[in-house]
């Protein structure tokens, strides 16, 4: 099928706006209102033809993506106005920006199954708000239950299982999310302090866009291993500083029993 696609340009890559139209599956007039939109670039014109190639095609691939996920034309037009070019490197910076930092497939369960998991009789609406609030699931029509992250409803089902209530977990959702999003933060100021910004400020070199989307792409994992190595280490702290305290309470605990028993 791409190679069909790609047969519609010619060997320079060049395409007219018919054949950007068969490649694209958008029709004429459409690509024409996306250029007096300003969503796409006018074309090279060699004589009285305008020629299209696959920066355009990028483009138009991205816009529908951007539509995809509800943005309406003129916020993607403002969208690829801010990032000040129409290179096909842009485009690509575009949507790595915009890719999922981890692909889950949400699941979906009926309120009764839902229930069960959570070991509830039924469940509790303002429950189910505070998790949708927190992002971690979203209700759907005739009763069913969309769990954005799988993982994250496993760990919760696990914490119920060993003795938690479904509000504590919830409750321990929103510590997580708010501490994950100041974590996330940092994480984006720094790409944005110390790679973007310098790229920036030099014209965006086209021998570094290469650089830049490496390091984007590589700062999620890292960001993950490095929140968790850190959790790791504050985690055995705590328990440690835990365990030291509940010690210490037995020992006063077991004291002032002997102590009454003499008297």
């Amino acid at each position: 099928m791409a190679s069909e696609s790609k047969a519609a340009a010619g060997a320079d890559g060049k395409m007219t706006i018919g054949e950007l139209a068969r490649r694209t599956g958008m029709t004429i007039r459409n690509i024409r209102a996306h250029q007096t939109r300003g969503l796409l670039p006018p074309p090279e014109v060699q004589g009285r033809t305008g020629y299209y190639n696959e920066e355009h095609v990028a483009r138009i691939e991205l816009t529908r993506e951007m539509q995809a996920e509800g943005l309406n034309l003129e916020a993607i037009r403002r969208v690829l106005e801010s990032t000040g070019g129409s290179s096909k490197e842009m485009v690509d910076f575009a949507r790595a920006v915009r890719a999922p930092f981890e692909d889950e497939t949400p699941e979906i369960f009926s309120h009764a199954d839902f229930a069960e998991a959570w070991r509830v009789e039924s469940v509790d609406e303002r429950l189910l708000k505070r998790a949708e609030k927190l992002g971690v699931l979203r209700r759907l029509p005739d009763a069913q239950v969309e769990v954005i992250s799988p993982r994250l409803h496993r760990a919760a089902i696990r914490m119920i299982e060993f003795g938690v209530s479904a509000e504590a977990a919830v409750a321990l959702a929103a510590k997580l999310h708010e501490h994950a999003d100041a974590v996330s933060r940092a994480y984006v100021d720094l790409f944005t302090e110390q790679i973007w910004e310098p790229f920036d400020k030099a014209g965006r070199p086209d021998e570094d866009w290469p650089k830049v989307l490496a390091a984007l792409e590589g700062l999620r994992p890292l960001a993950s291993d490095a929140l968790l190595a850190m959790f790791q280490i504050t985690m055995g702290e705590e328990t440690e500083k835990a365990a030291e305290q509940t010690l210490r309470n037995a020992g006063k605990s077991s004291r002032r029993g002997r102590a009454r028993k003499r008297r």
